[in-house]
């Protein structure tokens, strides 16, 4: 191992290296030179997957498993002279989270740049720390190209010395490149589609007849059955399958940034708005534009998108002129949309817009001829992922998984699997070894839903504190489970959302179905 600091490039090296390929030197120490990235992420296989990418393309790189650990490792990397040149971190870690990185960071002396990692329900912290200086957000999850092809560009800006203003605006443009490639190549694209039962088949069917056309399509659903699978499908399956493909959640967008998200900015458009930056619609021209969630789009922004369906040009904030756009149209929701338009909170024309065509995807439990296959799809997925033996399915066990409501559809599916994955140590899983505790599988109810599925589980930390026995009924329980969770992170929804493994949309609805849609908000 190196015991001293590797020198850097100079400016003039960068700009050899960019034209004639990497500087050829006798000096031992120029032939080995590497930047030193340092990556901090609280999940072990995130920072060593990101440590092999990185490494494979010629950086050195060190891993820090919290924000604490991360700064310890820069202040000495300021005494020892050997500064790291990147900061890849992600968000919501213990001991000192990204932001608070990010500002202690900006405090040393000649401070490295960083890039947020987070997920996309998370993307609100992302655009904050931007505001606070952070060069780049990834959102997870990401392919290894797309890591790699970040870190390099912010290297290579900062080598050569560009301005902050002017390195963040270019950037910006490469980024949205990069994501772009990132999910307009089949072979980056993890689409696993099982499809063996008769209802799933006639639904591809249709799906594979109108693929290649430009029409708009509204795909239906409830939450978990693969909305965005099918909208991936459809993508790869069209003459635009090598050009971009842009989702973006409409529920997980905070409403102030939505417009902005959606058709970008100019400078100077609003406070904060620094840097022109490109929307969603314009990053997907030529490709594919996913509206995920389409009926919690407010209905200030519903005519905005009316008029980019019927001309196929947008108007950022604050812009003058269109821009003209060559582009498809997907859309998914969960509700019925003609309830809403109904309710007065979904325009109708804009609902005849989108309702071009319209594919219906069946909950899982009226297509049960696709629940062992994907069973054993998860079964084998999640074995490899955490690094277990391959197991397989007792016959208890697939009579169960046949029994169940899954309220949750695949997504509930899914973690179950991977749950059994994780609790069962014996090769063949049986129902009784799911479970940590008294209760076993055999004992919930055929109709419990994906949070009330956590409430028996091991993997909420908040369970123990209201399960009070059979005299509760089911609702209370989960009412019980989601306010227990709320207050334990101090009602931050999204947190608690993922420790019950539903979304931040399911939280919502239920505390309005309980009469507590302003609760923790």
């Amino acid at each position: 191992m190196l015991n001293y600091c590797i020198q850097k490039w100079s400016p003039e090296k960068w700009q050899l290296a960019k034209q004639t390929g990497a500087p050829k030197s006798s000096n031992k120490m120029d032939a080995i030179m590497a930047e030193r990235i340092l990556i901090v992420d609280d999940e072990e296989g995130m920072r060593q997957a990101l440590k092999q990418v990185l490494t494979r393309a010629g950086y050195s790189v060190e891993l820090a498993e919290d924000g604490a650990s991360a700064w310890k490792a820069l202040q000495d990397s300021q005494t020892d002279g050997c500064k790291f040149d990147l900061v890849m971190s992600d968000v919501r870690m213990p001991e000192m989270n990204g932001e608070e990185l990010l500002r202690r960071t900006r405090e040393l002396d000649n401070p490295p740049p960083m890039i947020i990692m987070t997920a996309f329900g998370a993307i609100e912290d992302a655009v904050g720390m931007m505001k606070a200086g952070a060069r780049d957000y990834l959102l997870k999850p990401f392919s290894s190209e797309t890591a790699e092809q970040a870190a390099r560009w912010v290297l290579e800006a900062e080598h050569r010395g560009f301005a902050e203003s002017s390195l963040e605006g270019a950037h910006e443009d490469h980024a949205y490149k990069s994501r772009d490639s990132s999910v307009s190549r089949k072979a980056s694209l993890p689409l696993h589609l099982i499809a063996v039962d008769s209802k799933m088949k006639r639904l591809l069917a249709i799906a594979d007849d109108v693929a290649n056309s430009d029409a708009t399509i509204l795909i239906r659903g409830e939450s978990g059955v693969g909305k965005e699978i099918i909208a991936r499908y459809l993508h790869l399956h069209s003459a635009r399958q090598d050009r971009p493909f842009v989702a973006i959640n409409c529920a997980a967008v905070p409403e102030t940034l939505l417009e902005s998200e959606l058709f970008g900015h100019v400078k100077g458009s609003f406070t904060g708005a620094t840097i022109d930056r490109r929307g969603h619609f314009e990053r997907a021209n030529h490709g594919t534009i996913l509206l995920d969630e389409i009926s919690e789009m407010p209905l200030s922004l519903q005519a905005k998108l009316l008029r980019v369906l019927q001309e196929r040009e947008i108007m950022p904030v604050g812009g003058e002129q269109p821009m003209q756009l060559d582009i498809r149209v997907l859309a998914t929701t969960n509700r019925r949309l003609e309830e809403s338009v109904e309710q007065g909170d979904f325009r109708e024309d804009l609902y005849y817009r989108l309702n071009v065509i319209t594919l219906e995807i069946p909950a899982l439990r009226q297509r049960k001829g696709d629940i062992l296959p994907l069973a054993n799809y998860f079964l084998e997925r999640h074995c490899k992922q955490n690094r277990r033996p391959l197991k397989r399915l007792g016959a208890a066990m697939e009579q169960y998984l046949l029994s169940q409501a899954w309220r949750g559809n695949v997504r509930e599916l899914e973690n179950f699997l991977e749950r059994a994955v994780l609790l069962c140590k014996d090769e063949v899983i049986a129902p009784e070894k799911i479970y940590l505790g008294s209760t076993g599988v055999e004992d919930a109810p055929a109709g419990e839903t994906a949070v009330a599925y956590a409430s028996n589980s091991a993997a909420s930390p908040v369970a123990e504190s209201f399960i009070q026995g059979p005299s509760m009924t089911l609702e209370e329980m989960e009412k019980q489970l989601i306010l227990a969770t709320l207050e334990k992170v101090n009602g931050n929804r999204t947190r608690a959302a993922d420790m019950l493994g539903v979304s931040v949309r399911t939280i919502r609805n239920k505390l309005t179905q309980y009469g507590l849609a302003g609760a923790n908000a």
